[in-house]
């Protein structure tokens, strides 16, 4: 017996011993060590990337890399080579990105170096990527994945012939959406820029005012600040640019800058940690909003909205739409917008790339617009052959088609391709609903043909309302067939979703006036002395007059069409106040000994009162009923018939009720 315990145990221990190998196995981090050659200030990196785990049925997985080089410059090349301008101690990161792979990033633990003496002289601004009058570029190395990380880099530029100082803002976590998504866990700067608070502003403007001061606890004097004649990119107005940037933002972060040399270009490298709970719809959109002061003496300055794809996996073709919660009731005169993106990940150029675009019946795609396009192309003009790069629309019954013809947009798998975004392109366009659209859900989706080959399909970019509130106004007439005399009026509202599709919920609640008689018949005997039996037949009127209340906590209804709908639930009714006007006469009877009934005068009885009674005759019942007019939103008129458990057992209402 005792062999056989220590059998068991060994066992159990064997068993858990290779469960908890498992375990380790499954929780290895996936890492990717840096390596580096250091040649005077000359610096290649390197990486040695663990295996991809490849999506079934996606194109092949790959990896794209982004590097901080500790100077307040980066990369995103897979081997970089950096030239440090000055000797010190730098500490470089990367951070890897694992396109159409099911696991998570691989992480990479910050790899330190130490420059002694300068060999290569490294020319100033030589790899700009400042264009023209550009002053702000944003950039990040991925989409936004619910708890990983990804890094945001904002550049900017000094345009100005002298030496500045100025700010630069950062507003982000939308209004819109109920939790935060982003959380700044790390701000990395390199020219001795610091955080301050976001100064407040003492009055808000009403939108073009041109006439109006404002006051700033900043140490400014009162100027007259013009709004009118303001593109979306350069601004004259920054107290209202921060205002309003304030209503659409919950947080923000100030960055001052100082002595920036006229022509100098500078990064500043935040890392962004998406939340657990920021919205899990894979085709919204959320903004970060970016805000360039490159002169503090003055109030010009830059705005750039960046919009970013929610994501589960990082694939760079995708679908999205800003339509992932609309209120219904100010849609209708709004352009939705939509935007397509991809990637050209084969060994070759793509010469031809196709987009057919599921589109819902409910848009208008003679509205159709076209907001950005990259690679940047005209539209190709109608039937006329033209041996240029263009984009060609094409509008069919269910879709729309984005062809780009006679372009170069390499591969990522490419010979001699180092920038990552070279092989990316876009289409960014926006619509506006059909003259009848329906409050429903939409989906659609975009398969992309690179050439020839095989179409890769996108995610589902989705489209919904919020359910809205409507409020209804309803009066109508009660018949029970059970009372004499009977009438009933009830005026009351309604509560219910704002022009609902098909199917939703409604809660109601009435007040009605009602009279109606009540007549009851029974009697009563006794015996007298003589054997004779003494017969009553009574006779009670009842004349009432009741104040009621009553409530449809819950009850389903269906649209089947704009005009026709039905529904069912359950009726609740309590009477308020109940005044009984209540008359009994009484005509009595004597039964003699033989059988024979004969009128005895002296039994004859009347008698009145009046009875008030509170918050009595409670009733339930249940309910079916259909109503006929503009049944979603304005007036239509109804019948139901209400079922209660309780005597009289059938009503029947007719009414009128008015959707706002």
């Amino acid at each position: 017996m005792r062999g056989f315990s220590v059998l068991l145990f060994g066992i159990f221990l064997f068993s858990n011993l290779c469960m908890a190998q498992i375990r380790k196995h499954d929780t290895i981090p996936r890492v990717a060590p840096i390596s580096n050659e250091i040649d005077g200030n000359r610096v290649t990196f390197g990486a040695e990337m663990p295996p991809l785990n490849q999506i079934a049925g996606a194109p092949k997985a790959f990896y794209t890399y982004y590097w901080e080089f500790g100077d307040g410059n980066y990369s995103f090349e897979a081997t970089p080579t950096h030239i440090y301008k000055k000797p010190g101690d730098y500490k470089t990161r990367l951070w890897a990105t694992n396109n159409y792979d099911n696991g998570k990033p691989p992480t990479s633990r910050p790899k330190s170096l130490t420059i002694d003496n300068i060999t290569d002289q490294a020319s100033v601004n030589a790899d700009s990527i400042f264009i023209e009058d550009q002053d702000l570029i944003l950039k990040r190395n991925r989409e936004p994945i619910p708890d990983q990380e990804m890094i945001f880099i904002t550049s900017y530029k000094n345009t100005n012939n002298y030496v500045s100082s100025g700010k630069l803002y950062l507003f982000y976590n939308d209004n819109q959406f109920k939790n935060d998504n982003f959380i700044i866990e790390d701000t990395r700067m390199h020219h001795g820029e610091y955080i301050v608070p976001l100064a407040p502003i003492a009055e808000t403007l009403p939108e073009n005012d041109d006439h109006t001061l404002l006051a700033s606890v900043s140490q400014t004097t009162l100027i007259n600040k013009t709004l009118f004649a303001q593109d979306t990119t350069k601004r004259k107005n920054l107290p209202l640019t921060l205002e309003e940037s304030k209503a659409l933002y919950r947080n923000h972060q100030v960055i001052v800058f100082n002595d920036m040399q006229p022509g100098e270009e500078r990064n500043i490298f935040r890392t962004l940690k998406t939340t657990p709970e920021m919205i899990k719809d894979t085709s919204a959109i959320v903004t970060l909003r970016s805000v360039y002061v490159p002169d503090e003496n003055f109030d010009n300055h830059t705005v750039k909205d960046t919009e970013m794809e929610i994501v589960t996996s990082h694939d760079p073709n995708k679908m999205s739409s800003n339509g992932w919660l609309m209120n219904y009731r100010l849609v209708r005169f709004k352009r939705l917008k939509f935007k397509v993106r991809f990637q050209n990940n084969g060994e070759g150029p793509a010469n031809t790339i196709k987009l057919d675009v599921d589109t819902p019946k409910m848009f208008d795609k003679s509205t159709l617009r076209i907001e950005g396009i990259y690679p940047d192309c005209p539209i190709c003009p109608k039937e006329k052959e033209v041996n240029y790069s263009c984009l060609d629309t094409i509008l069919k019954k269910d879709k729309i088609i984005f062809q780009f013809n006679r372009i170069y947009l390499p591969g990522t798998q490419q010979k001699n391709v180092a920038e990552i975004d070279s092989t990316k392109g876009f289409v960014k366009y926006s619509m506006k609903f059909g003259k009848d659209f329906h409050k429903k859900k939409t989906k659609s989706r975009t398969a992309i043909y690179f050439d020839k080959n095989d179409p890769i399909i996108t995610n589902y970019a989705t489209t919904r309302f919020m359910p809205g509130i409507s409020i209804g106004a309803k009066a109508g007439y009660m018949i029970v067939p059970e009372f004499d005399n009977q009438q009933e009026y009830f005026v009351g509202a309604t509560l219910s979703p704002f022009k609902s599709y098909r199917g939703y919920y409604q809660a109601e609640l009435m007040f009605s006036a009602s009279t109606y008689d009540d007549i009851r018949n029974f009697e009563t005997v006794t015996v007298d002395a003589s054997g004779n039996q003494n017969l009553i037949q009574f006779s009670e009127l009842n004349q009432l007059n009741n104040i009621s209340i009553y409530a449809v906590p819950a009850s389903f209804r269906y649209n089947f069409s704009n005009y026709f709908a039905m529904g069912a639930g359950v009726q609740l009714k309590l009477d308020l106040t109940s005044k009984n006007d209540q008359e009994t006469t009484g005509e009595g009877f004597i039964i003699s000994q033989d059988g024979s009934i004969n009128p005895n005068v002296d039994l004859n009885s009347f008698n009145t009162q009046e009875l008030d009674n509170s918050f009595t005759n409670f009733q339930t019942g249940i309910f079916i009923g259909m109503n006929l007019g503009t049944v979603r939103i304005g007036p239509s008129f109804g019948v139901r018939y209400v079922y209660n458990f309780d005597a009289p057992n059938s009503q029947i209402q007719l009414y009128g009720i008015w959707k706002f």
